[in-house]
């Protein structure tokens, strides 16, 4: 069995890039390998959704600038309406210290064709009357292009047009990498043996340590779990609002209900198996900020939670993208930290270019190539929600 370019993982980030590569270059041979068709516990399966230009790192607003052009767009490419709702992220600061850098960050979203705002609290007051603005010193707005979609239909799309395109997508499990010259030179499936190949892509997600591991390459990406609550609050219906970013906990209107989440304080790596839900979070750690800021959220019940991952890059917590400088030939798609979903049309595009060209086209992805974490040479996203 041969490929040209076996993609291990077949999620979002990796049915993104067969898409991209077959489309580029129809008659590629494109196989991508997933062991759970299902996604159940895949992060584009769990994840919020959502899509922002409010990055600190200019690259990151130029990745989002496409991927919101493109989920508009979607139905038109793949005659499904992604239900995309833009009614923005705010991003609130309680210091001065904090009010100063959303100023220094929005000019540089602007700068890269982001309309990002920064309010004073009375206009964040006079815009959402039912948050309490006291202790706040400012917040930053995207007044469009930011909000959030169906993330099952993105990746439906890109998985139902790369097949059209002629991708192959099997059911299985990647074992091993056959190396030869400093190369992959195969890839070893659970049940169907070897699969020779010339290119191959680590979509592996929360696993793509174990993948590099197989090519006796490290790579600092590690899982962090995350528990997300839907929550029913009576008394705080607002369906125009944004998804708001505070201090300890982020929120979203999901139709009749909320989204809510919040980092744990001892955030650390978790099994990748490791699904069991911290329930206690939303009562000791969210509802009591979530009160004070919104006072209409003195009801509240929680109706559902789920458990996602993030695929965590302990290094800079941005993307690892690209040849890895060891093994030319092994192309790492890695470490979102959280931002996978809305980043895969333009990194999808990205790996295509590289893979097929050999150095990247439309965007310049050099920032967030895997040769710095050869290197430990940081790029920070500072923005990581």
């Amino acid at each position: 069995m041969q490929a040209d370019v076996v993609v291990v993982g077949g999620a979002v980030m990796g049915s993104s890039v067969a898409y991209w590569l077959t489309l580029m270059q129809p008659g590629l041979d494109v196989l991508v390998v997933e062991p759970d068709p299902t996604f159940a516990r895949a992060a584009t399966a769990l994840s919020v959704a959502s899509i922002r230009q409010q990055f600190t790192t200019a690259v990151n607003v130029e990745i989002s600038r496409f991927g919101i052009g493109f989920i508009r767009d979607f139905k038109a490419r793949m005659g499904l309406d992604l239900g995309l709702k833009e009614q923005g992220y705010l991003f609130l600061s309680q210091t001065e210290a904090g009010a100063q850098t959303l100023r220094d960050v929005a000019q540089t979203q602007r700068d890269h064709g982001a309309a990002t705002e920064v309010w004073s609290p009375d206009q964040i007051k006079a815009r959402y009357p039912w948050l309490e603005v006291g202790d706040l010193t400012a917040g930053s707005f995207g007044p469009q292009a930011e909000g959030w979609f169906d993330n099952m239909g993105l990746l439906s799309g890109f998985r139902s047009m790369a097949k059209t395109q002629g991708a192959r997508f099997v059911t299985d499990r990647v074992t091993g990498l056959r190396m030869a010259g400093g190369r992959v030179a195969g890839v070893v499936l659970e049940r169907a043996g070897e699969v020779a190949c010339r290119h191959a892509v680590n979509a592996a997600g929360t696993r793509a340590a174990e993948v590099c591991r197989m090519a006796g390459l490290p790579l600092a990406i590690e899982p962090r779990k995350r528990t997300v609550f839907v929550i029913d609050a009576p008394n705080a219906r607002h369906p125009d609002a944004p998804l708001l970013v505070d201090a300890g906990f982020y929120l979203r209107p999901e139709q009749n209900h909320w989204i809510t989440a919040t980092v744990p304080q001892d955030d650390g790596p978790c099994a990748p198996d490791d699904f069991e839900p911290d329930l206690h979070l939303f009562e000791e750690v969210i509802w009591e900020q979530l009160y004070a800021r919104a006072p209409g959220f003195d009801a509240v019940k929680v109706v559902r939670h789920w458990v996602g991952h993030y695929d965590y890059n302990t290094l800079d917590q941005n993307a690892v993208l690209g040849p890895h400088p060891e093994v030319q030939n092994l192309h790492l798609c890695n470490g979102f930290s959280g931002h996978g979903l809305q980043q895969s049309p333009a990194v999808g595009r990205g790996i295509a270019e590289h893979i097929l060209t050999g150095g990247w086209q439309t965007i310049d992805l050099s920032d967030l190539s895997a040769s710095r974490m050869v290197e430990g040479r940081a790029f920070r996203e500072l923005a990581v929600v």
